[in-house]
């Protein structure tokens, strides 16, 4: 690729609106030999949504099916955040700070949303071993949603969020995806998660939110430079943060009654 054709990719990405990935609505299978699992519906009444596509790694268990499920949507809502210096002087300069980096912000999002549209943090997620990382059962089949849930209602319904009646069933909810520019910090993406485990029935028995964070030292791509490997850079961010995320979800979800 000449440098030519990278500046105008990377012109093109900045330029780009902040887009979710649009869904089918008919049900995707799952690639023979093992069985297709069936397009849950969220609740309260939502639209008809597709499993994502077969051939994800870490769909089939690791052994054979034990009737747990764990559910697993990615965020709506992604946001950029660039503070300065005039952050410290109160609310008049924070708004003024807002202002001066409006544009920077509007940026940065669009190029978030290009490397972890709905698609590509599931691909991320199902690409490292969920099971073990959340303490579930080998034998768990892991159901991937490409519809994202509506942010506002991730606190307010407290029952399941598919048509699943599986006796043992568990969430994990991509909540919102930031990146963030401080004055003093430095760059760096930070993604909140949400981890509901239910049992056999509508009651959550366990839950634990929390962020995970982690430095960025190649996004956003300045002119010049390689946007292919920043944008890589978000992705990996992204599976660290749910790697610092997991680590502390296991120590908190030890006593049955923990939740955050």
């Amino acid at each position: 690729m000449t440098k030519f054709t990278l500046l105008l990719a990377t012109s093109a990405l900045f330029a780009a609106p902040a887009v979710l990935a649009q869904t089918a609505d008919t049900p995707a299978s799952e690639a023979a030999p093992f069985a297709a699992v069936p397009a849950p519906v969220d609740t309260p009444a939502a639209a008809a949504e597709t499993p994502a596509p077969a051939g994800r790694p870490g769909l089939v268990p690791a052994s054979p099916a034990d009737g747990c499920e764990l559910h697993v949507w990615p965020a709506e809502r992604m946001a950029a955040q660039t503070t300065g210096w005039l952050s410290g002087f109160g609310v008049i300069g924070a708004i003024a700070d807002q202002s001066a980096n409006a544009k920077k912000n509007s940026d940065h999002q669009s190029l978030l949303a290009t490397a972890l549209d709905s698609p590509s943090q599931l691909d991320a997620l199902a690409s490292l071993d969920l099971r073990s990382l959340l303490s579930r059962t080998p034998g768990t089949t892991i159901v991937m949603h490409e519809t994202p849930l509506e942010r506002h209602t991730m606190n307010k319904v407290k029952t399941r969020r598919s048509d699943s009646t599986a006796q043992c069933y568990s969430e994990l909810i991509v909540a919102d995806v930031l990146y963030q520019k401080a004055a003093l910090y430095g760059r760096s993406l930070r993604t909140l998660f949400m981890f509901r485990d239910f049992g056999n029935d509508q009651k959550i028995d366990r839950e634990y939110k929390a962020w995970g964070g982690n430095g960025l030292k190649l996004f956003p791509p300045q002119e010049g430079e390689d946007a292919v490997a920043a944008l890589d850079e978000l992705v990996g961010v992204f599976k660290g943060n749910f790697d610092e995320y997991s680590r502390n979800a296991r120590k908190a979800l030890v006593a049955p009654t923990t939740a955050r």
